[in-house]
């Protein structure tokens, strides 16, 4: 079944609900997959796992047997006072509480290395994980079809692939270290208090159910919760992301003040969200907290009578007492930890949906090659829409001879940039098929078809670095000299002579330290030092002024002589020399020819041709 490529849409911003949670497309649809699958990227850190396990378990069987050194120990100090009184010696003292107090200390510092032990290793475990995720996400980057990025907003995408991978291993890294210990603990002391008393643990059991029955109760509440403030603060980042590339434009139309607005709402929004879900972590505390207390006063009550009647001793019920503080803090710690656990599963889950996502088209397993292109194009028959229900391109065919400049010219939204991008296979043809040499483009591997063609794009990018490393982008091991001379042709030279450190100045796209002309004249010169054997233009000179642009077509023609040409232009007047104009209405081709043969007839060509200059004498 064809995968639909989505359009960007706003994001509904109605008020949340939880009673609409099974409506909404954006919250968790299976969170037991969800954990089974993070388990298994868990599992394949087996050996720590076992070091984690082993640890608690020695940690918390120290801790579990410390109530029953101390029961025998106060024991046999009251069969001593009940014996001699009071008046008992130092050394009768320290010989009934020595051995007792050697032990406890035993106890304590084999418990405190073991759990340092745990906790070195369960860090470890949960970095390893946000960096598997990590990777995992930088390696899906790479194989995203473009119109993924065009149906979802930076911001958005930038929280999936940072912090909800920061969440999942901050969740891991205390919630689940307590909810083993929990788990040993609660192991550990069951047995010894059945072991003890049987009816006094049955008793202690039941009135911590109550704890129990809260706990999950609350946990079903939180999922909506959690997974609104991870949801509220994607929209930020997004319109953070937004604010920050846009700076110009709004401070051009002087919405600062709508700006700060819509901030202080989403910020608002978020507190109110991310206040709510720490208050479920928090809050959950001292609630089961009230509840186990209650615990402990019935085995106060239980004990008491018990040891009054003889059936218990006092050193019993105190351990028993020490065992019920033992059990409420288990119990507290798995309620944090499956209420932050909603959390984690809300932030794995969009993450592996992320990862989920559908990729390009995988690459045929034995790709053709071009090892000498000479750049001959035909669309045959194409056929592309963004949804089965909006076809942009029904039955495009044109043929395009090697050397040749080929203009794209129509209105706004007429598909002239879709058709470039179908030729790069940034998209995936419907029907029909685009060759190049006679070989259709899906016969050969994505990076082959790409080495071949040097993009100019309206929108200039430029990474962070120096001006020299920016050109040398398209051919990495360029050499200073084809450097200045590509630059020198694309007429970008001389302003990078006259900064301070010359083609060593670094330069970015945030960075105002040279213009959008100058930025324009550098991606230029980075397709030409490529050296492709066909050339896309996508307004490429539409940032410089007229007599740069003059200069830079010279250039052009002068670089592009053995080349394939492809430029996208509004201003009919530079794509007077082109081997054939391709105008374009509504997705599709409407005429074809020289710029003469279109003026010629009473073409769509004529038309917009004639009323630009109308424009200009105007």
């Amino acid at each position: 079944m064809k995968k639909q490529r989505k359009k960007p849409q706003k994001e509904n911003q109605k008020a949340f609900n939880p009673a609409d949670l099974a409506e909404m497309e954006d919250m968790p649809k299976n969170s037991k997959a969800t954990a089974r699958r993070l388990m298994g990227l868990l599992l394949k850190q087996k050996r720590a796992l076992l070091i984690i396990l082993l640890a608690a378990v020695v940690s918390n069987a120290m801790f579990a047997l410390s109530p029953i050194v101390m029961g025998k120990a106060l024991d046999q100090l009251i069969q001593v006072i009940s014996t001699n009184g009071l008046g008992g010696s130092f050394e009768q003292l320290a010989g009934i509480l020595g051995l007792p107090v050697l032990l406890l200390l035993l106890a304590y510092l084999i418990g405190a290395v073991f759990s340092f032990l745990q906790e070195y290793t369960m860090a470890s475990v949960g970095e390893k994980l946000a960096l598997s995720l990590r990777e995992k996400i930088s390696e899906k980057i790479t194989r995203l079809p473009l119109h993924y990025y065009d149906a979802n907003e930076t911001g958005q995408i930038l929280s999936r692939t940072t912090n909800d991978p920061d969440k999942i291993a901050e969740v891991l890294k205390t919630g689940a270290l307590q909810f083993v210990n929990a788990v040993c603990n609660l192991v550990f002391t069951v047995v010894i208090m059945f072991v003890l008393s049987p009816i006094m643990a049955v008793i202690i059991i039941a009135t911590m159910s109550l704890s129990v029955f809260a706990t999950k109760w609350i946990s079903e509440k939180t999922l909506a919760i959690f997974y609104e403030n991870q949801k509220v603060l994607g929209e930020l980042n997004g319109k953070i992301e937004e604010y920050y590339t846009g700076n110009l434009i709004i401070k051009s139309f002087n919405q600062q003040e709508q700006v700060i607005q819509t901030e202080r709402e989403l910020s608002d929004r978020q507190y109110q969200a991310n206040k709510k879900s720490q208050f479920v972590i928090y809050a959950i505390y001292p609630a089961i907290r009230f509840l186990t207390q209650l615990s402990f006063v019935v085995t106060a009550i239980v004990g008491g009578v018990f040891a009054i009647n003889g059936t218990m001793t006092i050193g019993t019920v105190q351990a028993f007492l020490q065992y019920v503080n033992q059990i409420a803090d288990p119990i507290t710690q798995s309620s944090y930890f499956i209420n932050s656990m909603q959390a984690a599963l809300a932030s794995a889950e969009r993450v592996f949906e992320f990862l989920d996502e559908a990729e390009e088209v995988p690459e045929t397993k034995s790709p053709k090659q071009i090892i000498a292109p000479d750049g001959a194009v035909a669309f045959e028959h194409v056929r592309f829409g963004y949804h089965d229900s909006e076809i942009l391109m029904q039955d495009v065919s044109f043929t395009v001879r090697p050397n040749e400049m080929v203009a794209i010219v129509g209105p706004t939204g007429a598909g002239k940039t879709t058709l470039v991008n179908l030729l790069m296979r940034f998209y995936e043809l419907d029907d029909g098929k685009i060759k190049v040499d006679g070989i259709d483009i899906k016969d050969l591997s994505k990076s082959g078809l790409r080495r071949m063609v040097g993009m100019v794009l309206q929108d200039t990018w430029l990474f962070k670095g120096t001006i020299a490393e920016n050109i040398a982008y398209g051919k990495m091991d360029a050499t200073r000299e084809e450097i200045i001379q590509v630059a020198k042709a694309a007429r970008c030279d001389h302003f990078i002579r006259t900064l301070s450190e010359g083609y060593d100045t670094v330069i970015s796209n945030e960075e105002g330290n040279i213009s959008q002309g100058q930025m324009q004249l550098l991606t230029i010169a980075r397709a030409m030092l490529a050296n492709p054997a066909l050339m896309i233009l996508d307004e490429a000179t539409s940032s410089v002024d007229t007599k740069t642009e003059l200069e830079v077509q010279k250039a052009m023609i002068q670089s592009m002589q053995g080349k394939t040409s492809f430029v996208i232009a509004h201003r009919l007047s530079t794509i007077k020399s082109a081997d054939l104009i391709l105008v374009m209405k509504n997705g599709t081709i409407v005429e074809k020819g020289t710029h003469e043969e279109l003026l010629a007839a009473d073409t769509f060509y004529a038309e917009l041709y004639n009323s630009q200059f109308n424009n200009l004498a105007v």
